[in-house]
């Protein structure tokens, strides 16, 4: 991969792998961390990586380093207190939207990551295999099972409403 090829990629895809990270690990400074670094890991190995097979590299990199992102933080439990006064009320704009990030919370990491890569990123049943390490099958069977949880929480009227 040349540099230019590099930069195209930066360009072409940087925002998918970022909306991608954040739809997962709901904090932005971390998702910006994770997204640095696998852009960071593909320029070291730029002269491994093939140009046509960028986005699916920088995927796989992206998401491993979002696993062992959330492995540390687990080890790492910070808490935070703040007084009632210093807190910031969140009021939703759109509720439909806040349903849907309560829904996909209720996931596992692989199956929450399995629908963010197919259903909003379109990768292919072969790509999200690729970049998850499972094979074809195994991603549309927990994918099936994720769309089948996210359902099941969705038609529950008192978690529309």
């Amino acid at each position: 991969m040349t540099e230019r090829e590099y930069n195209d990629c930066v360009t072409t895809y940087a925002d998918n792998v970022y909306r991608f990270i954040l739809k997962n690990l709901r904090h932005e400074e971390d998702a910006r961390d994770v997204v640095q670094t696998a852009f960071e890991k593909m320029w070291r190995h730029r002269d491994e990586v093939d140009a046509q097979k960028s986005k699916s590299y920088l995927f796989t990199v992206a998401y491993h380093q979002m696993i062992d992102h959330i492995r540390k933080v687990k080890r790492i439990s910070l808490r935070e207190e703040f007084g009632d006064e210093v807190r910031v009320q969140d009021k939703p704009v759109n509720n439909l939207k806040k349903v849907l990030d309560e829904a996909l919370g209720r996931l596992s990491e692989t199956q929450r990551s399995l629908v963010l890569l197919k259903d909003y990123e379109g990768y292919s049943y072969e790509e999200i295999g690729q970049i998850m390490t499972l094979n074809p099958s195994q991603v549309k069977v927990y994918l099936h099972r994720a769309r089948v949880q996210l359902k099941e929480y969705l038609v529950k009227m008192e978690n529309v409403i």
